[in-house]
């Protein structure tokens, strides 16, 4: 059985990638429906606002919190190599830190990015918002599937 400082650190990962994993649930279920049927100006301007809310303290503690504990218990476990639940401390900060932080980086970030520079009642941006929605929500169910996949690696590996 895991214990001692690596115990700690995976029910930190259980905690911090499953807090994720409902964010990413949430915008997915019911927040981007909601924006998506919002007329494409007040739909940009919308998200837009959440982009630029989503960056602050709160969100960005537990995103990075959560790569950089799910970073030190793969290491850990390297090190360490544990009897029991190595295959799903590996598998766990795979998950998030490929899954869900990666993802996050390559392919919600730069959708973002070119969000935030259009104008919400432009044409261009009621052009890109349909295709904006659709992307970015389908790479969210992928980043919310591979968090709530870490949280439940993290979790058997501590049982």
């Amino acid at each position: 059985m895991i214990d001692g400082p690596l115990f700690v650190l995976v029910i930190l990962g259980v905690l911090g990638t499953g807090l994720t994993a409902g964010v990413f649930v949430a915008f997915s279920t019911f927040v981007m429906r909601a924006l998506a049927d919002l007329p494409p100006a007040q739909g940009v301007a919308a998200m837009q606002a959440v982009n630029v809310a989503a960056v602050r303290p709160a969100f960005m503690l537990l995103l990075l919190g959560s790569a950089v504990l799910s970073a030190v218990i793969t290491v850990v476990t390297f090190v360490l190599w544990p009897d029991e639940g190595t295959a799903e401390l590996l598998v766990g900060g795979a998950l998030f830190l490929a899954g869900s932080f990666g993802l996050t980086a390559v392919a919600n970030v730069p959708r973002n990015e070119t969000l935030a520079r259009l104008q919400p009642g432009g044409a261009e941006a009621a052009a890109y918002w349909p295709v904006y929605v659709r992307e970015w929500t389908r790479w969210n169910h992928v980043r919310a599937l591979a968090s709530t996949g870490a949280a439940v690696s993290y979790l058997l590996a501590l049982i």
